[in-house]
């Protein structure tokens, strides 16, 4: 892992405490395949009573880690941002490198022919990297909708929805978003945007739900009160709310999967799996005699 010291700097022992905790913080999620945010991280800390709930204690465990990956006491790939992302082409080195890379990604629709098809729909773009690891397992395909899903999106989501349902296929969208007067209402919407769209849809919300937060006590945050739709989620839920970055991502991991489970015919997943892995293996197979393979097509060429 990446640490040096750029930026040398003494710590008070308060701060180092800190640092100290936010390193074995963050190695126990790297061991379980996790990165996090700032945000996920200073709900670790809150959770433990370090620090309080509050921004002001946000914005300074945000300087104090800051402060420490530029010293060299943090791995710069423990703290993700997840919002801002380089894009580009792939490149390769040479022909026999991409038939590697075929041969090790392929993939087959194996959910083509299954009862549902399974969407994963996430509020914020933040977690996106929480729930990619067990929706990559799975294949299936994921979406951060950034808060209120835009008009296009939710067009487009419907039209693909009714692919699906032409296929012979029940679309289920399983929705995680935050407890809080827009985060409850977003499922809502997402239901009445895709109906409006005639997409016969299930919309499944597993997180976050006041039976969680009974049973992990995720620190609560004040209802903001000028969000048009505070007065209703009052009145429901109290003046409390709660954020999904609050609860620790193998938990997210396993809700998600568990649905994913829900919906899928095991048998003929691994029949489809079967075939699947048949057909790599012939990739493979080319990869592994490429130097043959491009010599008789070179001498079919001249021919």
């Amino acid at each position: 892992m990446p640490r040096e010291a750029y930026v040398p700097k003494t710590f008070t022992a308060a701060h180092q405490r800190l640092i100290e905790m936010a390193d074995r913080i963050c190695r126990e999620y790297a061991a379980q395949g996790f990165d996090l945010t700032l945000r996920q991280l200073y709900y670790q800390f809150v959770a433990r009573d370090v620090i309080a709930n509050k921004q002001t204690e946000y914005k300074r465990l945000g300087g104090i880690i800051n402060d420490a990956r530029l010293a060299g006491l943090l791995d710069w790939d423990y703290i993700v941002d997840r919002t801002r992302n380089l894009r580009g082409l792939p490149h390769w080195d040479n022909p026999h490198s991409v038939i590697r890379s075929a041969a090790s990604s392929y993939r087959t629709e194996r959910w083509a022919d299954q009862p549902h098809r399974v969407e994963v729909w996430i509020e914020k773009d933040a977690l996106v990297g929480v729930i990619a690891g067990v929706c990559n397992r799975y294949d299936v395909d994921y979406f951060s909708c950034r808060g209120y899903t835009s008009q296009s999106e939710l067009w487009g989501a419907a039209q693909r929805m009714i692919r699906y349902q032409s296929a012979g296929q029940k679309p289920v969208i399983i929705h995680l978003g935050d407890h809080d007067p827009s985060g409850v209402d977003m499922t809502r919407d997402i239901r009445e945007r895709l109906a409006l769209f005639e997409a016969d849809v299930e919309v499944r919300r597993i997180a976050l739900n006041m039976d969680q937060i009974e049973e992990h006590q995720p620190p609560p945050n004040p209802a903001k009160l000028t969000d048009s739709r505070a007065t209703g989620y009052i009145h429901a839920y109290g003046r409390s709310s709660w954020e999904l970055d609050a609860l620790e991502p193998t938990l997210l991991d396993r809700l998600i999967e568990e649905e994913i489970w829900d919906c899928r015919d095991v048998d003929l997943w691994h029949q489809a799996t079967r075939a699947m892995d048949a057909e790599r293996q012939l990739l493979r197979n080319v990869a592994g005699r490429w130097d043959e393979v491009a010599e008789f097509l070179t001498e079919g060429g001249d021919q």
